[in-house]
Order: C-alpha cells, then structure tokens, then sequence
C-alpha cells in the first residue's frame, strides 16, 4: 500500500460521529426540567417524544426504552415468543442475543448479496414445529424483502419482528419501516441517524399492543395500576428524551447532508473493479446511515483497514464476525446453519466514515487511500 508517504490528519476521522444539537438548543428543552424536578417516568418530555414520533413515523404506537436492545427483549416478551425463531447472522450481536437471553433458539438463514438482507428464499427450509417467529433486520438501513417474509409467516402462521435499528427515517414506497410485520425495533444509541443519547423503541400498528410494552419496561406495572407481568426497567429518562426533541427537529437537514457524502464516495469509488457499493432499492427513501463498501479482487478489506488507519481514519469491520461464529455461539449453537455467503460479505465489507459534518477533503482522502491501497 502506499500511503507512507502521506501525511496523517491531524484530527483522528472515525466511522461515524454523533449528532447533536446547538448547546444552546439542548438547554433551552432541558430547562423546564429543573422547574419540574420530573427526571423519569414518562415525564412530559418523554411523552411529547412519543407524540413526535408517532407523527414522523406516521404510526399509533410507539413505546420509548432506555436502549434498543431492552426494547428487542420486552418485544420478545410482549409477544410470548417460544421456540426456535429464524433470523440473521449479519448483525449487531444485540439481535441474536436478545433471543437466547430471553430462552429462544436462534436459526441462521443466509443473506441475499445485493443489499445484505435475510435471504426470504432460504427461510422456508429452516422453518420446523418449533419456529414461532421470523426476527429479520435493515441492514445499514436497507429494507428486508417484507412482502416476501410476510407471505412465508402467513403460510406457517409466524410473527414478523424487525430489528430496524438501522432504519429510523426510511421510506418503502412513502411509508415508513415502522408499519412493517408485526412490531419493529429501532435504536437511538448516539451513533445513529437519529439519537436520544442512549434509548430505542418499539412500533406497531396494533395499538393494543402499547399496554404491554408499557407494562414490561415499568415493572410489570399496567394502566390499572397492577403488576400484571414480570417487567423490569427499561424506561426513558427526561433528558434523552429532551436531546431526541432536539434532534428530530434537525433529522431531515441531517439525512440530506448524509445523502451528499455518500454521493461523494459514489462518484470516487463507484465505477471501480473489486469495489461494490450498497444503493437504495428501487421505492426507498434512504436514510444513509452507513457507508458499506464490499472488496475483493485486487482490493483486500484488511489491507484497506490498515491503510485507513495509518491516516489516522479509522474505519469499520461490521459486522464481523459473524454473530454465529463469535465464540459464545460457536460453543453453545454448535448446530448453527452455514451461511456462506454472510460468511463472505463478513470477510470482505468494511464500513467507510459516515456522517454529515465529515468534509469533502476527508472524503477525497478516504477515497484516495482505498484506491492506492490495491496499487
């Protein structure tokens, strides 16, 4: 590789950055907290947000949580979700390990190579007495294949959950994610498009569902004032709340400075052998959350990893490894499904720096680098 003979930036450029608000934005919503002395509980801060997203996402029920990942275990809950449930192995580790911590056997289904998705051809295999659910996830924001998961769930009489922690903010032919399958999760942990700090959410159509949710991340505690489940406390505090208000108002203007840095890379790298680039589906509204770049040939992902980092830029391997072949799985899911092509993509898919305050120069270096590195 050569990039030795370049100078490093000076300020390190890392793979994402968070979004936030003006100092002055954020203790302007926060204020009124003081003259409340209401921190947690569904405080007005809470319930607004739940207000604001319901109307963003243009979806009834929406149930904030502390963390994206307490949300995908209260779903499970809420749900009685039992069995066995077919899922990814290209994911975050929080998907997989939210079905085994709440006593479900995940089934690896492989994933399609155009945009990373589970593989709706390959369920119908894996489906056995035991299956229950069906757990498909957005990758990098990129939408599942929902009518065709949809279609297998009717015929064997499964639920559809989708980890979209990806997602917030994207479109399938003007209708958001959040209306999709049974329930989705999103999260708004600070590396996201959209952050409350650390939090997630649930969504659904069925607004029945609402109580539940509520009830499971408050103790058990229901609208009668019972404790008629065995909940713990997943709950969203007033201040992530606040610094959600500000950030949603902002989320547009955010997605559209992403659009441009992503049509940047594009342009360098887009028409360039052994480099594949992930674009938005034909119907989809993106939310340009990542920046997944898939090697091979004359281009090696590690060598590109190593080549970034010397420029002081430091780029992503995600997912890797797989979620089924970290050692935890490898031990105790030693009947796991192969998968090869996630396995391939696992091997080769780096993520390059997103997000929108990252300039032109930084991006034209970035670009440079991955190009020099096959040379």
């Amino acid at each position: 590789m050569k990039t030795d003979n370049i100078t490093p930036l000076k300020n390190p450029v890392f793979v994402t950055r968070s979004s936030m608000p003006s100092f002055k934005e954020y203790c302007d919503e926060i204020k009124g907290i003081w003259e409340s002395h209401h921190l947690t509980n569904m405080g007005p801060k809470h319930n607004r947000l739940v207000q604001k997203l319901s109307e963003y996402l243009n979806i009834p029920s929406v149930s904030l949580y502390a963390n994206g990942h307490l949300a995908l275990e209260n779903m499970l809950e809420a749900y009685k979700v039992s069995g066995e449930v077919i899922t990814t192995p290209f994911t975050f580790v929080s998907t997989t390990n939210a079905l085994v911590r709440k006593g479900l056997k995940p089934v690896f289904c492989d994933i399609k190579k155009d945009d990373y998705t589970i593989d709706p051809s390959k369920i119908e295999a894996l489906i056995t007495e035991k299956t229950s659910a069906i757990l498909a996830v957005h990758v990098y924001g990129h939408v599942c294949d929902d009518q065709a998961i949809s279609d297998i769930a009717q015929k064997y009489d499964l639920k559809v959950f989708y980890d979209a922690a990806h997602a917030f903010g994207v479109l399938k032919k003007g209708v958001s994610v959040a209306a999709l399958g049974d329930c989705s999760m999103f999260s708004f942990h600070a590396t996201k498009v959209f952050n409350t700090i650390e939090g997630g959410a649930l969504c659904c159509r069925e607004s029945s569902m609402l109580g539940a949710f509520d009830a499971f991340k408050n103790f058990g505690l229901d609208a009668d004032k019972e404790y008629s489940e065995m909940g713990g406390n997943a709950k969203m505090s007033e201040f992530h709340a606040a610094m959600g208000l500000c950030n949603l108002r902002h989320l547009d203007e955010e997605i559209e400075k992403r659009k441009k840095v992503f049509e940047r890379y594009a342009d360098g790298l887009g028409n360039t052998e052994g480099i594949k680039l992930c674009f938005p589906g034909e119907g989809i509204t993106h939310n340009y959350a990542y920046m997944p770049v898939l090697f091979t040939g004359a281009f090696n992902r590690d060598k590109v990893f190593d080549s970034l980092q010397k420029l002081n830029i430091f780029a992503r391997k995600y997912f890797y490894p797989l979620t089924s072949d970290t050692e935890w799985y490898k031990i105790n899911v030693p009947e796991r499904k192969h998968t090869p092509i996630a396995a391939f993509v696992a091997d080769n898919i780096l993520c390059l720096p997103m997000y929108s305050e990252l300039s032109s120069d930084e991006i034209d270096i970035i670009i440079n680098a991955v190009l020099r590195s096959a040379e």
